[in-house]
């Protein structure tokens, strides 16, 4: 599932791509054409994300609500005929944003997107969202942040970085880990994220070039501590990295940094 890195800066995409112009809003698939219909021709105001849930503004209030989930992609390209199962199609002549897989896209109205977001919590990537509260939650900082209605938009990989960034171990309460210090880290980390669309945690001090290691292959990209590790050493002291499944997602950390 994108983190919301990704959300994000497909947000940023579509408003750059689309904002301010009447588009063309149509359903090839079919599963989503009558709710097309009442948009075709009208303006696309913007978009934005929260978390990783993604809306798109039109003109008269009207929001398309999107959550890519697990297999779900929205990719702007230029305009071409429809490839595959295209939920929805948003294009202006010239470009195209076709959404295939979604695990949901639903036309809705001012209310249902405030009350969608009213359920998530903070998001980092969002202007002046402060750090969420921990002092009453009673878990580990581990499944904390994969909860969506304390940190929206955090997902496994940031979990895992975050914490290995600031040596704390995922098992350790809540309560008693610095949530400022993490805060501070996701909003540098996914901000960049959104900039660039790669995930990379790694200090300079630890860059391939900085200990004359090969780059990082994996499908996710980028250059990470600890996260898709297992059994490697660590970058910092050597130590294997260590996996386990914590509430069904695999958990990586170092042992020894983060003891």
């Amino acid at each position: 599932m994108p983190e919301g890195h990704v959300i994000h800066r497909l947000a940023r995409t579509l408003t750059d791509t689309f904002g301010g112009k009447p588009v063309d809003v149509s359903s090839p698939q079919g599963r989503f054409s009558t709710e097309a219909d009442v948009l075709n021709g009208a303006e696309l105001i913007d978009a934005f994300a929260h978390g990783k849930q993604l809306f798109i503004r039109f003109a008269g209030e009207r929001y398309i609500h999107i959550h890519l989930g697990l297999i779900g992609k929205f990719k702007v390209a230029p305009l071409a005929a429809p490839v595959g199962v295209v939920r929805l199609r948003i294009a202006d002549g010239e470009m195209a944003a076709d959404l295939h897989g979604p695990q949901w896209c639903r036309l809705v109205l001012k209310s249902d997107v405030e009350k969608a977001v009213e359920k998530l919590g903070s998001d980092p990537l969002e202007n002046g969202a402060i750090a969420p509260n921990l002092a009453r939650v009673g878990r580990t900082i581990g499944a904390a942040l994969m909860d969506q209605s304390l940190y929206a938009g955090v997902g496994n990989i940031y979990r895992c970085e975050v914490l290995f960034r600031q040596r704390i171990s995922p098992f350790a309460p809540a309560v008693a880990v610095d949530g400022q210090a993490i805060w501070d880290d996701l909003v540098q980390l996914m901000e960049y994220g959104a900039r660039t669309g790669r995930i990379d945690t790694v200090r300079a001090e630890h860059s391939p070039e900085a200990q004359g290691r090969p780059p990082r292959e994996d499908a996710h990209g980028g250059e990470v501590y600890v996260y898709r590790r297992a059994g490697q050493p660590c970058l910092v002291c050597g130590t294997p990295v260590e996996m386990t499944v914590d509430g069904g997602r695999k958990l990586y950390w170092c042992p020894t940094c983060q003891a």
